[in-house]
């Protein structure tokens, strides 16, 4: 039986146990419950009451605080698992209480930032859970003296942009495209973006860390220990405790920078353009950073399907300097002066989340108001070598038969080939030429269909095998994929069922982040589906 099908009965499961529970007022007053919230009752904050931060199904608005950070659809359907409740924390002493609490009493706590966890482990489990919502912890405290920020860990990336441009705008923070993803998962599983080549990743520029242990006690990096601050660091801290803010080191742009977009079809030499794409994107100038994203669209001809790929670039320089770089280096991609674009670096930022030119930077701190009423599935692979021509037209002629399935190649190269695979937990550095990152997503509900798209997304997983890295086939941590091994039922995490994840995501450094996970949290209580287990486990 395949992953998809194990977690999908497993869900079916979970949903059937919860419908014989009962009613709403059943669930809120069953005795795990009812202690867990006397107990953060009594040890939050006399001036932060716990009440003001609780919601269960007894409250008119639990969906709605369910589903404001539920940012994929296959995890918001009625018959989803519901936590038990949701501390939507106001103060540190709601996250010490609600770890501490869900300890004694024997519940599993999932911890949302953002909401952006492929796989909803943010928010969904098999087992009974309490969900610990950090969006209220979103404070952006920029010193611009010292060239540092401490940004806690609900605060959006888009939020952090917005506030470090307000105070200089020739500084900036290497981080993702989507401006909505909160910095407490996005920092902890590597955290890319358009200024990787130059800067690296999130984790490279982070100098500190707040955090709250199995104890419930907050460390910095001095307490915490620098075995922890590395492990945090790239290995998801949501296996080592909870993440209550990021101190940062900001980095230094040029006050414009160029942007600019082309878009070939396989009807305009797209297979030559994506080849020398290869070749060149991961060696060119680590000022210049270009995706290609590749999409499936109507041909031409009637009745035709062919495949635009889009290549969205940015430059840390103006266009007079862009131009004579991509001439001599690819002018096979036909770049234009008029292709360009000279905007601060904060307006790129809103470019790349695809906003109109001429929007206001304020757009930075928009967060979703309403559900998100799209289903998807994410998956991800590593290059190390080009794809040949032959191969190429190979995977277009695969990718139109299946449909649905969109790719975006991102470049390593530059400061991503200077730092060691060690450093950090993040290990995909040196020797990798791009990331890929598949994507299906489709509109309809039920069983039928997600089973019909997860497996359109497995088919062309498994066709691009021969094509990426192997022994072992690497991925990415924040494109989170349960295909690729996962615990079940997630309270009983396995090292041996662990290491089939953890390699991939991980590499050598699998085994630390276990030595780690073994010394902070050896009973194993923050855990999940794709946790990092203690030795004993």
């Amino acid at each position: 039986m395949d992953t998809i099908t194990t977690f999908s009965l497993l869900l079916s499961t979970l949903t059937f146990a919860l419908s014989v529970i009962g009613s709403t007022s059943e669930y809120s007053s069953s005795p795990p419950l009812e202690n867990f919230l006397q107990c953060l009752s009594n040890n939050s904050s006399p001036s932060y009451p716990a009440s003001n931060a609780i919601y269960t199904p007894k409250n008119s608005s639990f969906l709605t605080i369910l589903h404001m950070h539920t940012h994929n659809n296959r995890f918001s359907s009625p018959t989803a698992p519901k936590p038990l409740a949701i501390v939507t924390s106001l103060h540190e002493s709601h996250v010490q209480g609600t770890i501490t609490c869900a300890k004694n009493h024997g519940l599993q706590i999932r911890i949302r930032s953002g909401g952006h966890d492929c796989e909803g482990l943010s928010y969904v489990s098999d087992v009974p859970f309490i969900i610990l919502d950090m969006f209220h912890h979103d404070s952006v405290d920029v010193d611009i003296e010292n060239g540092t920020a401490w940004v806690e860990s609900g605060a959006t990336i888009g939020k952090l942009y917005y506030t470090i441009a307000k105070k200089n705008n020739s500084l900036a923070f290497p981080s993702g495209v989507c401006t909505t993803l909160g910095t407490g998962g996005h920092f902890s599983g590597g955290g890319y973006g358009n200024l990787m080549r130059k800067f690296g990743l999130s984790i490279d520029n982070i100098i500190d860390a707040n955090i709250v242990d199995v104890n419930g006690n907050i460390l910095d990096r001095k307490s915490m220990g620098e075995d922890l601050f590395w492990a945090i660091r790239g290995g998801g801290g949501a296996s080592f405790g909870v993440i209550l803010k990021w101190k940062i080191k900001l980095v230094s742009v040029t006050p414009q920078v160029t942007v600019f977009k082309v878009i070939h079809s396989l009807e305009k030499d797209a297979t030559n353009v994506v080849y020398k794409w290869q070749e060149i994107a991961s060696k060119l100038d680590e000022n210049l950073f270009i995706r290609a994203s590749f999409e499936v669209v109507n041909g031409t001809q009637k009745g035709t399907k062919t495949i635009n790929v889009t290549f969205i670039g940015m430059f840390l320089g103006l266009i007079d300097k862009l131009m004579p770089l991509m001439n001599t280096s690819f002018p096979q991609l036909g770049l234009k002066k008029s292709d360009c674009i000279e905007i601060p670096w904060v307006n790129s930022t809103l470019y790349w989340a695809n906003y109109p030119i001429g929007t206001k930077i304020e757009a930075l701190l928009d967060v979703p108001k309403e559900p998100i009423f799209y289903n998807f599935k994410t998956m991800s692979d590593y290059v190390k070598k080009p794809i040949s021509k032959t191969h190429l037209e190979s995977i277009w002629k695969f990718m139109i038969k299946i449909d649905h399935v969109k790719m975006e190649w991102n470049p390593y190269g530059g400061m991503m080939h200077e730092i060691s695979a060690s450093e950090t937990p993040f290990p995909h550095r040196k020797g990798n030429l791009f990331l890929i990152e598949y994507l299906t997503s489709w509109g309809e509900n039920g069983v039928e269909a997600e089973n019909h798209y997860l497996n359109i997304s497995k088919a062309f997983y498994e066709f691009m095998t021969p094509y990426v890295s192997n022994s072992p086939r690497e991925a990415f941590l924040n494109y989170r994929d349960l295909n690729i091994g996962a615990n079940y039922p997630s309270n009983t995490t396995k090292i041996d069922l662990s290491q089939s994840y953890g390699i991939k995501y991980f590499w050598g450094n699998f085994q630390k982040l276990v030595s780690v996970k073994s010394r902070v949290d050896p009973q194993n209580f923050f855990r999940y589906e794709q946790s990092i287990p203690p030795l004993l486990h």
